[in-house]
């Protein structure tokens, strides 16, 4: 890698690092103003013009909260737990590309080897993109099954455990869900299932792979432990779940794991099934018109798990286990079985 590449990469990091921090905090408070409206509550309105500053203020609560860890808790697992949950979610977003490629302009204050560039809003494009994805969110599982043995609490400790089994259970559905796309667009590399649907709206995997789309949408809201499928966190059962003894920052960074996650769901069902930055309109659009659909695209989702929330009560846990094992894993392995004979009928590529 030249010297230029390695800039190049070292800005895009920094500026996905923190766009995502910025996405978190401003979903935090879109989060808790949409349920207000839903429920006919006003929300969070006091701190700042339209209470736009309260992410600031639930981050200086936060930084400021007194540390708090139960006597007889493994303090190893108990502070790394935090860090390794955050540390997954950040790195799924390494191999995810976030628009397409575009040209620098050509200002005269720039250095020359950087005028008229193409750049990749892209970290690192693996040959084994989605491998990567689905490695990456697996030992996140680790992060809340650790925090709750670490915490030694009972009511953490069944939030760790029912963790555990409905990850398991949701990644194999979630997992065979992307089967049918990779045979289709015959390729682990997220950029190269996206350019598969560039062309009409029909190429688009939501109508390829409607199966595996639904399944992939439900799959991703429990991995992501959203309403109905947070029963790791089920504060009328288990108080507040694996996290329930945390506080401060440490509370904060599984927060805003959850939140990275969420995002990253989000992201993934607007690239791999709803065409990513294509129009599906025929025709290439602008990369900036392409960029603007694509955050649409992304925040049509987020504003679906939110609506999730505010409407779905949550399910119990044997009914839970029962959809991921009866209902969607037959679904994603019929819709793989069918997709392979039509690609090795038709001889797609």
């Amino acid at each position: 890698m030249t010297l230029q590449a390695l800039l190049i990469a070292l800005v895009l990091i920094v500026v996905i690092f923190h766009a995502h921090l910025g996405l978190f905090s401003g979903m935090t408070l879109i989060e808790r103003r949409v349920l207000a409206f839903m429920q006919f509550r006003l929300g969070p309105n006091r701190t700042g013009p339209f209470g736009l500053l309260q992410p600031v203020a639930d981050g200086i609560k936060l930084f400021f909260k007194e540390e708090v860890m139960p006597e007889g808790a493994n303090k190893f697992g108990f502070f790394l737990a935090p860090m390794v949950a955050i540390v997954c979610a950040f790195s799924a977003m390494a191999v995810i590309p976030y628009g397409p490629a575009f040209h620098l302009p050509s200002f005269g204050f720039m250095p020359e080897w950087l005028r008229g560039r193409l750049i990749t809003p892209q970290i690192a494009d693996l040959e084994i993109g989605l491998l990567f994805i689905f490695a990456v969110n697996a030992v996140g599982v680790y992060a809340i099954v650790m925090a709750g043995w670490a915490a030694n609490n009972k009511f953490s400790l069944l939030g760790g455990l029912r963790s555990s089994a409905q990850m398991f259970s949701y990644e194999l559905a979630l997992g065979l869900s992307w089967v049918g796309i990779i045979m289709l667009a015959g390729s682990f590399k997220v950029g190269d299932i996206v350019e598969a649907q560039a062309g009409p709206i029909w190429k688009w995997n939501l109508f390829m792979q409607f199966p595996a789309f639904v399944v992939y949408l439900i799959a991703g809201t429990a991995e992501v432990s959203r309403l109905p499928f947070d029963l790791p966190e089920g504060e009328t059962e288990l108080v507040a779940g694996f996290h329930t003894e945390y506080s401060s920052m440490k509370f904060a960074l599984i927060q805003m794991a959850e939140y990275v996650n969420m995002i990253t769901v989000a992201v993934l069902v607007a690239l791999l099934f709803l065409g990513g930055w294509h129009l599906g309109l025929g025709f290439a659009a602008p990369p900036l018109v392409g960029f603007l659909a694509f955050l649409a695209k992304v925040g049509a989702i987020l504003f679906f798990f939110i609506w999730l929330r505010g409407t779905l009560p949550r399910f119990r846990y044997d009914q839970l286990m029962d959809f991921g094992w009866k209902i969607l894993i037959p679904i994603a392995a019929i819709n793989i079985l069918v997709t392979a004979g039509l690609v090795a009928f038709l001889g797609q590529r």
